[in-house]
Protein backbone atom coordinates (compact mmCIF):
# COMPACT_ATOMS: atom_id res chain seq x y z
CA UNK A 1 0.00 0.00 0.00
CA UNK A 2 0.85 3.69 -0.30
CA UNK A 3 2.65 5.03 2.70
CA UNK A 4 5.80 3.75 4.67
CA UNK A 5 6.52 0.15 5.21
CA UNK A 6 5.09 0.31 8.88
CA UNK A 7 1.70 0.76 8.05
CA UNK A 8 1.95 -2.18 5.53
CA UNK A 9 3.58 -4.56 8.32
CA UNK A 10 0.84 -3.19 11.16
CA UNK A 11 -2.20 -4.63 8.76
CA UNK A 12 -0.11 -7.28 8.08
CA UNK A 13 0.12 -8.15 11.85
CA UNK A 14 -3.54 -7.41 12.20
CA UNK A 15 -4.97 -9.62 9.32
CA UNK A 16 -2.79 -12.02 10.77
CA UNK A 17 -3.79 -12.14 13.79
CA UNK A 18 -7.64 -12.03 12.89
CA UNK A 19 -7.23 -14.70 10.28
CA UNK A 20 -5.47 -16.85 13.50
CA UNK A 21 -8.41 -16.33 15.34
CA UNK A 22 -10.80 -16.93 13.09
CA UNK A 23 -9.32 -20.39 12.51
CA UNK A 24 -9.74 -21.07 16.05
CA UNK A 25 -13.26 -20.16 16.21
CA UNK A 26 -13.43 -23.05 13.79
CA UNK A 27 -12.87 -25.27 16.57
CA UNK A 28 -16.36 -24.76 17.82
CA UNK A 29 -20.25 -23.48 17.20
CA UNK A 30 -22.71 -25.06 15.27
CA UNK A 31 -21.49 -26.03 11.18
CA UNK A 32 -22.95 -22.83 10.04
CA UNK A 33 -20.27 -21.11 11.99
CA UNK A 34 -17.38 -22.70 11.58
CA UNK A 35 -17.96 -22.82 8.04
CA UNK A 36 -18.52 -18.94 8.39
CA UNK A 37 -15.23 -18.87 10.67
CA UNK A 38 -13.82 -20.99 7.95
CA UNK A 39 -14.25 -17.87 5.43
CA UNK A 40 -12.95 -15.35 7.73
CA UNK A 41 -9.90 -16.95 8.27
CA UNK A 42 -8.76 -17.24 4.52
CA UNK A 43 -9.60 -13.52 3.96
CA UNK A 44 -7.83 -12.54 6.96
CA UNK A 45 -4.83 -14.54 6.07
CA UNK A 46 -5.08 -13.43 1.97
CA UNK A 47 -5.32 -10.02 3.50
CA UNK A 48 -2.19 -10.44 5.44
CA UNK A 49 -0.08 -11.66 2.36
CA UNK A 50 -1.11 -8.54 0.64
CA UNK A 51 0.11 -6.23 3.39
CA UNK A 52 3.20 -7.45 3.20
CA UNK A 53 5.58 -4.35 2.36
CA UNK A 54 6.74 -4.50 -1.31
CA UNK A 55 10.26 -3.42 -0.21
CA UNK A 56 10.31 -6.66 1.77
CA UNK A 57 8.36 -9.61 -0.67
CA UNK A 58 7.81 -8.69 -4.28
CA UNK A 59 5.26 -10.85 -5.71
CA UNK A 60 5.46 -12.78 -8.91
CA UNK A 61 3.50 -11.60 -11.47
CA UNK A 62 1.37 -15.05 -11.30
CA UNK A 63 0.83 -14.28 -8.05
CA UNK A 64 -1.92 -12.29 -8.91
CA UNK A 65 -3.90 -15.04 -11.02
CA UNK A 66 -3.39 -17.24 -7.68
CA UNK A 67 -4.96 -14.39 -5.42
CA UNK A 68 -7.93 -13.89 -8.27
CA UNK A 69 -8.37 -17.87 -8.54
CA UNK A 70 -8.51 -18.29 -5.07
CA UNK A 71 -10.68 -16.11 -3.72
CA UNK A 72 -13.11 -16.21 -6.84
CA UNK A 73 -14.04 -19.83 -5.39
CA UNK A 74 -14.21 -18.63 -2.46
CA UNK A 75 -17.05 -16.18 -3.88
CA UNK A 76 -18.77 -18.99 -5.32
CA UNK A 77 -18.74 -20.72 -2.03
CA UNK A 78 -19.70 -17.83 -0.27
CA UNK A 79 -22.82 -17.34 -2.75
CA UNK A 80 -23.53 -21.21 -2.04
CA UNK A 81 -24.17 -21.04 1.30
CA UNK A 82 -25.93 -17.46 1.01
CA UNK A 83 -29.01 -19.90 0.64
CA UNK A 84 -28.82 -20.80 4.56
CA UNK A 85 -27.35 -17.26 6.04
CA UNK A 86 -27.09 -13.87 5.11
CA UNK A 87 -24.07 -13.26 6.67
CA UNK A 88 -22.19 -15.04 3.78
CA UNK A 89 -23.72 -12.07 1.55
CA UNK A 90 -20.90 -10.01 3.14
CA UNK A 91 -18.03 -12.80 2.77
CA UNK A 92 -19.19 -13.07 -1.31
CA UNK A 93 -18.87 -8.97 -1.23
CA UNK A 94 -15.19 -9.40 0.49
CA UNK A 95 -13.70 -12.16 -1.67
CA UNK A 96 -15.54 -10.18 -4.75
CA UNK A 97 -12.83 -7.06 -3.66
CA UNK A 98 -10.47 -9.34 -2.81
CA UNK A 99 -10.28 -10.66 -6.91
CA UNK A 100 -11.25 -6.44 -7.94
CA UNK A 101 -7.95 -6.05 -6.17
CA UNK A 102 -5.48 -8.70 -7.28
CA UNK A 103 -6.82 -7.94 -10.63
CA UNK A 104 -6.35 -4.23 -10.95
CA UNK A 105 -3.10 -4.25 -9.26
CA UNK A 106 -1.74 -7.39 -11.44
CA UNK A 107 0.87 -6.17 -14.38
CA UNK A 108 -0.34 -4.70 -17.48
CA UNK A 109 -3.67 -4.29 -16.15
CA UNK A 110 -3.60 -1.09 -14.54
CA UNK A 111 -0.73 1.68 -14.41
CA UNK A 112 -0.19 0.53 -10.77
CA UNK A 113 2.81 -1.55 -12.36
CA UNK A 114 2.48 -4.54 -10.38
CA UNK A 115 1.80 -2.66 -6.69
CA UNK A 116 -0.64 -4.53 -5.02
CA UNK A 117 -3.06 -3.64 -2.24
CA UNK A 118 -0.92 -4.37 0.64
CA UNK A 119 2.54 -3.42 -0.66
CA UNK A 120 4.13 -0.42 -1.36
CA UNK A 121 2.81 0.39 -4.26
CA UNK A 122 5.53 0.85 -7.40
CA UNK A 123 3.88 3.55 -8.97
CA UNK A 124 0.63 2.89 -7.18
CA UNK A 125 0.97 6.24 -6.06
CA UNK A 126 1.10 8.18 -9.76
CA UNK A 127 -1.76 6.23 -11.43
CA UNK A 128 -4.80 5.44 -10.09
CA UNK A 129 -6.15 1.84 -10.97
CA UNK A 130 -9.57 -0.34 -10.84
CA UNK A 131 -12.80 1.69 -11.96
CA UNK A 132 -13.87 4.59 -9.86
CA UNK A 133 -17.59 3.66 -9.36
CA UNK A 134 -17.09 0.22 -8.17
CA UNK A 135 -13.93 1.16 -5.60
CA UNK A 136 -16.38 4.12 -4.98
CA UNK A 137 -19.02 1.62 -3.64
CA UNK A 138 -16.71 -0.84 -2.35
CA UNK A 139 -15.53 1.74 0.42
CA UNK A 140 -19.12 3.11 1.17
CA UNK A 141 -19.93 0.02 1.71
CA UNK A 142 -17.00 -1.25 4.16
CA UNK A 143 -17.49 2.59 5.59
CA UNK A 144 -21.08 1.32 7.00
CA UNK A 145 -19.67 -2.31 7.67
CA UNK A 146 -17.64 -0.47 10.32
CA UNK A 147 -19.33 1.77 11.97
CA UNK A 148 -22.11 -0.72 12.11
CA UNK A 149 -20.13 -3.34 13.07
CA UNK A 150 -18.28 -0.78 16.00
CA UNK A 151 -22.08 -0.43 16.92
CA UNK A 152 -22.52 -3.47 17.43
CA UNK A 153 -20.00 -4.29 19.48
CA UNK A 154 -20.19 -2.37 22.37
CA UNK A 155 -23.32 -3.43 23.60
CA UNK A 156 -21.58 -7.69 23.19
CA UNK A 157 -18.56 -6.73 24.93
CA UNK A 158 -20.61 -4.84 27.93
CA UNK A 159 -22.90 -8.18 28.23
CA UNK A 160 -20.10 -10.32 28.40
CA UNK A 161 -18.23 -8.41 31.01
CA UNK A 162 -21.07 -8.16 33.14
CA UNK A 163 -20.88 -11.28 34.62
CA UNK A 164 -22.97 -14.14 32.73
CA UNK A 165 -21.73 -16.91 30.60
CA UNK A 166 -19.33 -16.17 28.13
CA UNK A 167 -20.61 -16.73 24.74
CA UNK A 168 -24.45 -17.78 26.60
CA UNK A 169 -27.61 -16.85 24.63
CA UNK A 170 -25.17 -15.46 21.51
CA UNK A 171 -26.67 -16.39 18.12
CA UNK A 172 -23.58 -15.54 16.31
CA UNK A 173 -21.43 -18.33 18.63
CA UNK A 174 -22.03 -22.25 20.01
CA UNK A 175 -21.59 -23.17 23.27
CA UNK A 176 -19.34 -25.79 22.20
CA UNK A 177 -15.97 -25.79 22.60
CA UNK A 178 -15.96 -22.44 24.81
CA UNK A 179 -13.19 -20.57 25.73
CA UNK A 180 -11.36 -18.16 23.75
CA UNK A 181 -12.79 -19.27 20.16
CA UNK A 182 -16.58 -18.89 21.72
CA UNK A 183 -16.75 -15.09 22.56
CA UNK A 184 -18.87 -12.83 20.51
CA UNK A 185 -17.33 -9.95 21.54
CA UNK A 186 -14.09 -10.89 19.75
CA UNK A 187 -15.70 -12.24 16.57
CA UNK A 188 -16.87 -9.06 16.49
CA UNK A 189 -13.79 -7.17 16.98
CA UNK A 190 -12.43 -9.61 14.62
CA UNK A 191 -14.87 -8.65 11.40
CA UNK A 192 -14.35 -5.13 12.75
CA UNK A 193 -10.40 -5.24 12.01
CA UNK A 194 -11.20 -6.98 8.75
CA UNK A 195 -13.35 -4.32 7.31
CA UNK A 196 -10.72 -1.24 8.48
CA UNK A 197 -8.37 -3.42 6.76
CA UNK A 198 -10.29 -3.76 3.81
CA UNK A 199 -11.63 -0.15 3.65
CA UNK A 200 -7.38 0.78 4.11
CA UNK A 201 -6.59 -1.36 1.19
CA UNK A 202 -9.29 0.03 -1.17
CA UNK A 203 -8.15 3.56 -0.67
CA UNK A 204 -4.62 2.73 -2.23
CA UNK A 205 -6.94 1.96 -5.63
Amino acid sequence: MHGPAVSGWLLMALCGVTGAYCLLRTRSGTGEERRAARAEALMGFGMAAMAVPAAVVTPPEWGWAVYAVLFGLASLRALWFSRHSAHHLHHLVGSSAMVYMAVTMAPGVSGAGGGHGGHAGHGAAETAGGLPLLTGLLLAYYAAYVLRSGTRLIPVAAATGGGGPVGGGSAGEGSAGGGWGARPELALACRLTMGIAMFAMLLTL
